[in-house]
């Protein structure tokens, strides 16, 4: 299938079932109890637009999310389904996701990738991404969600 035959198109919460079932079979996206039904309908409404999946013939073989906190913008669990890698999806679905950024007045994106992701280190370098070896994440929970 030609890169021109997927339809790149925002995610809508229909999309959740097929979106979830990419993620928890792509290695190198990390799930965790963030990743509920809900918790996406809050995070696509708080971020209108800016999350995108794509289509092929037997429904959704990518997809990202995107949004932003007012200065900075943040992409998590870009995946492509393996038999569709190589085509360019990945490079439009983030692109998609960039422009929807810069038209908001977001001048800059950030990403969060798992150290053990060598294949996804080498997607994000190859588009131009570099690392910031100043910065080191660090998390609290705040509220704990019952896995579902």
């Amino acid at each position: 299938m030609a890169a021109e035959a997927y339809q790149v198109e925002p995610m809508r919460m229909e999309d959740f079932d097929q979106v979830i079932e990419l993620w928890r079979h792509t290695e190198g996206v990390g799930l965790s109890e963030s990743d509920t039904r809900s918790n996406l309908g809050v995070y696509l409404a708080r971020n209108p637009g800016l999350s995108f999946v794509a289509r092929g013939e037997g429904g959704i073989v990518g997809a990202v999310l995107c949004g932003h906190d007012g200065r900075r913008g943040y992409l998590h669990h870009l995946a492509v389904a393996r038999d569709h890698r190589r085509r360019g999806l990945g490079r439009r679905l983030v692109q998609g996701c960039l422009e929807r950024l810069a038209a908001a007045g977001i001048p800059k994106c950030n990403i969060l990738l798992l150290d053990h992701n060598q294949d996804g280190e080498s997607f994000w370098r190859q588009t131009g991404w570099m690392a910031r070896r100043d910065l080191r994440v660090m998390q609290k929970t705040v509220l704990q969600i019952p896995a579902t």
